[in-house]
């Protein structure tokens, strides 16, 4: 498979490209620097602002699925997660590509009925604005049309380096915890959930929680 990937230099990003690199698809590695992994077979790194629609619209062409890790550098503020969902939501179909996999944060999951994780009082006023943009981003891709198949897959309350073992769970709507209510994932094993979704379609215009 073909795989355009945003936000290919960050923690999550770096890893999804490499799972699917060892998995044989080939991808283009994306982000507003212009640099990313050390050069692979199969791999193609790019300069791209997911956010400008006239550049997705030059670059998706020919990929057959697109995934977003993207996040907002140091001193930005969270409208950028937005504005990447809002930019594929409006490019990507009219340029023959109808398949999106995105990112998510643990924020808008659920602990409780109707409590999401931001609701909880202690949660940090620092990370709520973050949390929320992924909430709102969720709403982009829910309101897309139909023809765009996106899946949402968002990550525990703590995703970290660290070795990849091929093991997790996948939820829905809630958070997911272990047995002794630790909510965490490395990026190598979020990289494997993610890339099983690709090739699998199990959650086509859905969100999904991963974790141990």
């Amino acid at each position: 498979m073909n795989v355009l990937v945003y936000g290919a230099t960050g923690m999550v990003g770096e890893a999804i490209v490499g799972e699917l690199l060892d998995r044989g698809h080939r991808v283009t590695a994306a982000s507003r620097r212009g640099v990313g992994p050390a050069d692979r077979p199969g791999l193609s790194v790019v300069a791209a602002d997911v956010t400008d629609r006239a550049s997705v619209g030059a670059l998706a062409p020919g990929h057959e699925a697109v995934v977003t890790a993207v996040r907002p550098a140091a001193g930005e503020g969270p409208d950028r997660v937005v504005e990447a969902a809002r930019s594929l939501v409006a490019t990507l179909s009219t340029v023959g590509v109808h398949r999106v996999l995105a990112v998510g944060g643990a924020g808008g999951l659920l602990v409780a009925p109707g409590v999401r994780v931001v609701d909880d009082p202690d949660f940090s006023p620092v990370y709520r604005p973050f949390s929320l943009a992924h909430v709102d981003a969720l709403s982009v891709y829910a309101a897309s049309d139909t023809a765009l198949v996106w899946t949402m897959i968002c990550c525990p309350r703590v995703i970290e380096p660290g070795e990849r073992s091929g093991r997790y769970r996948v939820g829905g709507e809630e958070l997911l915890s272990d047995g002794d209510g630790v909510s965490r994932i490395t990026n190598a094993d979020y990289a494997v959930a993610l890339a099983d979704e690709l090739e699998r379609a199990a959650h086509p215009r859905a969100r999904i929680s991963v974790a141990y």
